[in-house]
């Protein structure tokens, strides 16, 4: 995909300069904004993984449950010796997985509730550069962590439009 460097440049500048101005003159308001930037998008996110971690939960408690069972049952001489090994490799490999899974949920977890106070750091990081005239390298690494161009399309009035996301440090993606 391409975008000529001029339009690119002068778009980034003038988002910079416009979160830049907000931070300057109300930091509340962008805090807020921030905020319910990222909690908009992943508020229901979260809810699916705090579900999810529930499940792994209690299903790992029912398979510790059962594993207990079948030793009780292997030891008592219920169950023959090659049923408790498949049994208890089957319940181990879930046990694993399910460690591994409740792992991940709540490091996921962990990282959304950092999102007010990633919200701060990219604020104090913004309000360092109260006026922006120029884009220079350090400026670009400190506050953006990616910018992705998207294909251009022609509009039915013959007018080539193209998505620009910016993707800015601790925030992500707050541009509209």
């Amino acid at each position: 995909h391409f975008i000529r460097y001029d339009v690119l440049y002068a778009y980034v500048l003038n988002r910079l300069q416009f979160w830049s101005a907000l931070a300057a003159t109300d930091e509340r308001k962008l805090l807020e904004r921030l905020l319910q930037s990222s909690g908009n998008d992943r508020a229901s996110e979260r809810k699916k993984q705090a579900s999810e971690l529930r499940k792994a939960e209690k299903r790992k408690s029912e398979v510790d449950e059962l594993f207990i069972k079948i030793y009780e049952d292997w030891s008592a001489g219920r169950i023959t010796e090659s049923n408790f090994n498949l049994l208890s490799e089957r319940y181990q490999a879930e046990q694993e997985g399910l460690d591994e899974k409740i792992v991940a949920l709540k490091a996921a977890k962990e990282n959304a509730e950092h999102s007010e106070e990633d919200a701060g750091k990219w604020i104090d990081l913004i309000r360092q550069y109260s006026e922006i005239t120029e884009l220079d390298v350090p400026l670009l690494n400190t506050l953006i962590e990616k910018i992705v161009i998207h294909e251009g399309k022609k509009g039915a009035d013959g007018i080539r439009e193209q998505e620009v996301e910016i993707f800015y440090r601790f925030v992500g993606k707050i541009d509209s």
